[in-house]
């Protein structure tokens, strides 16, 4: 089973490197990801060398993506979220601009935390239209809450290969239930599926055997593809249409 996992991590590794494609532009060098945002464009990074090691940036590509896509981003609420997810990965805000620094030896995980934080931002908000609030986040707090399912919020941990993979929720152990880590996933395609695998395969070999991966889909605007839930499925990820939350209510709370 160890063999197992260990080849999918590498064949995620070897996938994530064919399809990064590098940029010189002045001083910068821009680095698009194969990952996807809500427009289906491959995500950007830039990269500068500073005097104290790297300097990593997304030059404000997704809060102002989302500001023009009409989510409002400046209410309390909203802004407390977002330092909390950001916090999470490590990533500051400088105006509009995600950034982090990173030395030669922290490259490679300040670059993954920057994208993580990217993709987690681009997905909680990116729904967000005034007609559409709350957010998927809160209504998922909201359940749990009203149901009495103990949980604490925002947790990371470090996987087997040195990266932090963020988790929306951790259930804790019970005499019942194993420990329980569930992702939020308000737009369910290919991209978020992915992560969502990867942070699970990393992440597993850390926690208990026991443990178990819920990822939570949105399928309130949008109908969830048959190939994302057999992808997570396949990967021991369980997931769980919104829509049929009850199913699992059960065994979360116990």
């Amino acid at each position: 089973m160890i063999q197992d996992i260990q080849n999918l991590i590498d064949e995620y590794h070897v996938w994530l490197k064919d399809k990064t494609v590098l940029h010189q532009i002045d001083q910068w060098v821009e680095i698009t990801t194969p990952y996807l945002d809500h427009h289906n464009d491959y995500l950007q990074i830039y990269v500068k060398k500073t005097s104290g090691g790297f300097l990593l940036t997304d030059d404000g590509y997704i809060i102002d993506d989302l500001k023009q896509s009409g989510c409002k981003l400046e209410n309390h609420k909203n802004q407390e979220l977002l330092q909390m997810t950001l916090n999470g990965f490590g990533v500051k805000k400088d105006g509009n601009e995600l950034q982090v620094q990173a030395s030669a030896e922290s490259f490679a995980s300040r670059k993954h935390n920057l994208l993580q934080a990217m993709l987690a931002v681009n997905d909680m908000f990116y729904l967000a239209m005034p007609r559409m609030l709350p957010l998927f986040y809160e209504d998922v707090v909201a359940w749990l809450d009203l149901h009495d399912i103990r949980h604490t919020p925002k947790v990371k941990f470090t996987g087997k290969t040195g990266y932090d993979h963020l988790f929306d929720f951790v259930i804790p152990k019970s005499r019942q239930q194993p420990e329980r880590i569930l992702k939020t996933v308000n737009r369910p395609n290919r991209t978020n599926a992915q992560v969502v695998i990867h942070s699970w395969n990393d992440t597993r070999e850390v926690r208990t055997p026991e443990s178990r991966a819920y990822a939570l889909l949105n399928d309130s605007e949008q109908k969830v593809s048959l190939s994302v839930v057999d992808a997570l499925q396949n990967y021991d990820v369980r997931p769980v249409m919104w829509s049929e939350r009850e199913d699992v209510r059960e065994e979360l709370a116990a």
